[in-house]
């Protein structure tokens, strides 16, 4: 373990994955976290878990993932309030234009936008990952601006090839330098 990455050993990480297709490298992301050693918790919308399947953050993290308001694993006092305040940060990636709107407007009608919500007075880093166009448009911008505003720290996103095939803005970054990145 790098010295660097000292600081995250002991240290509780809330991710909350959301359904892109960049959802492939935070398996990465939360296996670098995990061999840090920190305890990583997962929070996963409905999308995500059509490309990655909560298993493998389970296998990867050692830790129960969470993906329901209602799950009856909350029944052992791990709602997305206390999910949300047993954090020292959380990290949002692949972050969607959805989930930065729904951080933005306060919106909570899923467990990762409540947990979100609820976890508001924590270090919040966001790595988006879109299409170009979807990055570009005002809309997502004046969000990432509402976001930027309130302390929340915005890791890229990246130039290069993207899911649709044309090489522009919009690739999540890589997991080391979103580690970078909260690290420092």
């Amino acid at each position: 373990m790098a010295a660097k990455e000292k600081k995250l050993e002991s240290k509780t990480v809330l991710l909350v994955v959301t359904g892109g297709i960049a959802a492939y490298k935070v398996a990465d992301l939360a296996s670098k976290l995990t061999a840090a050693g920190s305890d990583v918790f997962v929070v996963m919308t409905e999308n995500a878990c059509n490309f990655v399947g909560p298993k493998t953050f389970e296998a990867i993290t050692g830790n129960p993932v969470f993906t329901e308001m209602w799950s009856p694993r909350h029944e052992h006092g791990i709602g997305h309030v206390s999910l949300s305040q047993q954090a020292d940060v959380i990290i949002v990636a692949p972050a969607t234009a959805n989930i930065i709107a729904k951080m933005a407007m306060g919106i909570c009608d899923d467990m990762a936008s409540t947990t979100l919500a609820a976890g508001w007075n924590k270090p919040i880093f966001v790595a988006p990952a879109m299409n170009d166009n979807m990055w570009s448009n005002p809309a997502v911008q004046k969000n990432i601006d509402t976001l930027k505003s309130r302390g929340v720290k915005i890791i890229g996103p990246e130039a290069g090839r993207l899911a649709c095939g044309t090489n522009a803005t919009g690739r999540m970054s890589q997991p080391v330098d979103i580690i970078k990145a909260i690290i420092e």
